[in-house]
């Protein structure tokens, strides 16, 4: 195959992903009269001819760089390099190419486990950026949150690495550590996340039962849509309701999304008949609506429970229970993607992953950007969203110093139930005094100073109090919302 053939393989691939390639239930029918028709091919003429003098540049540039450079660099990495400009000047964070390697990860990270940090990543204003961290994954445990921006791995720059550069470097053998640092929106000072990798079961549904005031409410966490997540949620739905159920609390809290095909089937499960589940926009602006085929309205109120990591599919469930249900949803605004992709082979194992449609809520408000207000806002106690703690290299934190970290284990004390007297990074002796009835709680050295062993327990504790159900206050308003809706 010579280079024209080649390109024009590449163009072809690409004028047929935005132009109809999708699930293939989606087969929008458009109308069109004979003048229209004229009107095309006069313009798709026009378009052929500009395309042939675009690819001619095109290869004199290619010949140019490839013969003339002053480095030697294969036809192949500049060919590699032009899909990746293609794509970055569509300054969209979700569009990506990725080689053969990495589309062989991205695969495998679609079945049943996978080894690495657990978190979605994407490439916004051209910093890998935290999409959301998997429930329980290592990198939600070490204190990663959405919109972290990477800004180097393992202490090495990541500036100019493509997404899928870096998530190749992030990902690694169960056990081993990644060093991470991170520029976080309210803080002053970038920070170092130790993450140990490990293995990322892909478990995404889970099932649960709270008992209280006399009500029996069923849980169902759903940490992303993959193929089965849709049946694993019908069964788990089922079981619970042979329970007999007063109550469901659907759970989509730093879900980062997946496959659209699962949200639309589990719409279908729990979304009044007759109404829209989600609704898919292309660039013509055509629209088609998926719409709920259930029965029956559930005889039981359901609520769900979103934050700023629920993205995607998550996002389009969030709105389908709030807009196609009437049902309440408590938590954060989400995450805020809007927009479609397809895989696209490119035949050599290598990939496309395009946006091709935009997605539209129940009532077709478009939430790119935006996200999806919950009906009942709720933040979690403030040492929820604290960065991960650490002594730098000045050493132990101590009276009279001031710095993001002291502010971070302020915060952390007072959530834990030593009140440090003060969260603006300023070590006075009330926080020595904190620091020291946490170090007598928890069997350290009464220094009242924070070394790498007390940051480090104080950590540890501040992970565990988060994971502690009673203190989830979203979880908790939810709870007692749905026991006063189950009463009337």
């Amino acid at each position: 195959m010579n280079k024209r053939q080649f390109l024009m393989i590449v163009a072809a691939v690409v004028v047929l992903a935005a132009f109809g390639l999708f699930f293939q239930t989606i087969q929008p029918s458009v109308e069109t009269d004979s003048a229209a028709q004229e009107q095309a091919g006069q313009a798709e003429t026009q378009s052929e001819v500009s395309n042939e003098e675009l690819l001619a540049k095109f290869e004199r540039a290619l010949g140019i760089i490839h013969d003339q450079y002053v480095d030697e660099i294969s036809e192949q990495e500049l060919y590699e390099g032009a899909i990746e400009g293609m794509l970055r000047t569509l300054d969209d964070p979700y569009s990506v190419y990725m080689d053969q390697e990495t589309a062989t990860q991205f695969v495998e990270s679609l079945g049943s486990h996978f080894e690495g940090i657990g978190a979605e990543v994407s490439m916004t204003d051209g910093t890998v950026t935290i999409v959301a961290p998997f429930r329980e994954s290592p990198a939600e445990k070490a204190g990663l949150q959405p919109n972290d921006k990477i800004i180097e791995i393992d202490g090495n720059s990541i500036d100019g690495l493509s997404l899928y550069e870096a998530v190749l470097q992030i990902r690694g053998e169960k056990g081993t550590t990644v060093n991470l640092t991170i520029e976080r929106a309210g803080q002053t000072e970038r920070f170092e996340v130790p993450v140990e990798r490990g293995l990322i079961p892909i478990e995404t549904v889970r099932s649960d039962v709270i008992e209280r005031d006399g009500m029996t409410l069923g849980l169902l966490e759903i940490t992303s849509f993959s193929e089965d997540t849709a049946d694993r949620f019908a069964e788990k739905l089922a079981a619970l309701e042979d329970q007999g159920i007063d109550g469901l609390l659907i759970d989509v809290r730093g879900n980062p999304g997946g496959y659209l095909n699962a949200v639309e089937d589990i719409g279908k499960l729990i979304i009044p008949g007759g109404t829209p589940i989600v609704q898919i926009e292309n660039r013509e602006g055509e629209k088609i609506r998926y719409v709920s085929n259930l029965d029956e309205r559930k005889p039981y109120p359901i609520i769900g429970l979103t934050d700023r990591a629920s993205a995607s599919a998550s996002e389009i469930l969030s709105a389908a229970l709030i807009e196609g249900g009437g049902y309440d949803v408590v938590g954060e605004q989400t995450f805020g993607k809007g927009t479609v992709q397809q895989t696209i082979q490119l035949g050599d194992g290598s990939e496309l992953k395009l946006s091709l449609f935009r997605w539209l809520t129940s009532a077709g408000n478009d939430i790119n950007g935006e996200g999806v207000m919950p009906t009942v806002e709720v933040k979690q106690p403030d040492y929820f969203y604290t960065a991960p703690l650490s002594v730098g290299d000045e050493g132990a934190l101590r009276l009279d110093m001031m710095s993001e970290q002291i502010r971070n284990a302020q915060i952390m004390l007072k959530g834990l139930g030593h009140e440090p007297g003060r969260t603006d990074g300023y070590f006075n002796e009330q926080t020595a005094n904190a620091v020291r009835a946490f170090q007598n709680a928890n069997d350290l050295p009464a220094t009242g100073e924070i070394d790498e062993e007390t940051a480090s327990r104080i950590q540890q504790r501040t992970v565990e109090s988060v994971r502690e159900k009673e203190n989830d206050l979203q979880l908790q308003t939810a709870i007692q919302l749905l026991i006063e809706q189950a009463n009337q």
